[in-house]
């Protein structure tokens, strides 16, 4: 950048939070946390003010002299310009575009949320007093056929994670938070997630309520399911929706992956990046066990803060070690056995319906295995490649005396 440099900013909002501001783009995903300078410095840029300018005027007002030029190029490594020189990247298109934040502003409404909290108390109360309206496994096996069974889990389980996903996806539309949902993988789960980075800048109720809209979608449903069951008596459909209902919700506990619960509580203790954050602090711990050297990452950060990531990193390790050792534990033997069985049936085959029971468990594993494959790729594929990229390649002879040269 030369003499009388201006930079143009995207659209961004802000957000106060304690001594410093939230800034963003409402349509992407990248946030920062500046101080009261960065604040003033975008301020300026905004309002027309050339870099050389900027930095005059917060010499005059702090009596520093801030790198304003470092702090435009990382604005821009962020995708918050809109030079052409910038690596500024559109923003992927939101999910069902169509649905504008006045056609669910009505899911923000505090008397939705006390219908709501009522209707999940009286679930509660039924399953307290009426036992007998507690599915239990078994009713999962409702009918003879494997596969009917299986079917009715399947399209049970998509209808109530489509019912799931658009909650937070509503809610955080009626806030102008565009959203997207997507497949993604925690681990060796394959999971339906909804983007919704840009609640970040939106009040904390709003943030609470878009994180706590999925749960309480998951748990009306099932007092739904309760309740009917107490009043027209047992029925599978009821059954298999409060139990699909409960392994959801109980799956949310598993805060040492991004949850939502996980989102809840890095917003009440107030951390930035509690995942990011900890992971980096549980590799220094591993440096500092090996006697290799590793700063301290959390070095800088508020004492709250700390006191929360290195609880949360305990969490996040012992979570993690046991959520795989179950994998290759259980579900690794588990699923090659099936493989195998289903191999056998085709080889060696004992009847047409052996042989379709065998191609549809071939079927769904091989298609599991791949979406799955397709979204861990599409989050930690550039990573991987920029891994491949940077590692050295080993040289010999002239070609090795020429490059260091």
């Amino acid at each position: 950048m030369g003499e009388a440099t201006v930079v143009r900013l995207r659209d961004l909002a802000f957000r106060q939070d304690g001594s410093q501001w939230i800034v963003g783009r409402p349509d992407g995903d990248a946030f920062v946390a500046v101080p009261y300078e960065g604040m003033r410095a975008i301020r300026l840029l905004s309002a027309g003010a050339t870099v050389e300018e900027t930095e005059r005027r917060l010499r005059a007002e702090t009596g520093a002299d801030l790198d304003v030029r470092g702090f435009v190029r990382a604005l821009g490594e962020l995708g918050f310009l809109e030079e052409p020189g910038g690596p500024a990247a559109p923003a992927d298109p939101p999910t069902f575009p169509w649905l504008r934040p006045r056609h669910v502003r009505w899911t923000l409404h505090p008397l939705l949320h006390l219908l709501v909290a009522g209707l999940i108390a009286a679930g509660t109360a039924t399953a307290v007093t009426r036992r007998e309206t507690l599915p239990g496994w078994r009713d999962l096996l409702w009918s003879e056929r494997g596969t009917l069974v299986l079917a009715s889990q399947i399209a049970v389980a998509w209808a109530l994670i489509f019912l799931h996903e658009m909650a937070h996806l509503s809610t955080a539309r009626a806030a102008g938070v565009p959203g997207r949902i997507r497949l993604g993988t925690r681990l060796q789960f394959l999971t339906v997630q909804t983007e919704v980075s840009g609640v970040w800048l939106a009040g904390r109720r709003v943030r609470l309520t878009v994180y706590l809209a999925g749960m309480a979608t998951d748990a009306a449903a099932c007092s739904t399911a309760l309740l009917l069951t107490a009043a027209l008596g047992r029925h599978p459909a009821l059954s298999l929706v409060a139990l699909t209902s409960l392994g959801m919700l109980a799956t949310q506990f598993l805060v040492f992956m991004r949850t939502d619960v996980y989102f809840l509580l890095q917003d009440l203790t107030r951390c930035r990046n509690m995942y990011g954050d900890a992971s980096a602090y549980a590799r220094h711990l591993a440096l500092r066990l090996l006697r290799r050297p590793s700063p301290d990452p959390l070095v800088g950060l508020p004492r709250r803060e700390r006191r929360a990531l290195r609880a949360y990193a305990v969490l996040l390790v012992a979570g993690t070690a046991a959520c795989l050792g179950m994998a290759f534990a259980v579900t690794v033997p588990a699923t090659l056995t099936l493989l195998g069985r289903a191999v056998g049936a085709l080889v060696a085959p004992a009847g047409p319906l052996a042989e379709l029971d065998a191609a549809a468990v071939l079927l769904s594993a091989v298609a599991f295995q791949v979406l799955w494959a397709r979204a861990w790729w599409r989050r930690h594929g550039p990573r991987v490649r920029r891994a491949l990229r940077l590692r050295p390649r080993p040289r010999t002879g002239r070609a090795a005396d020429q490059d260091r040269a």
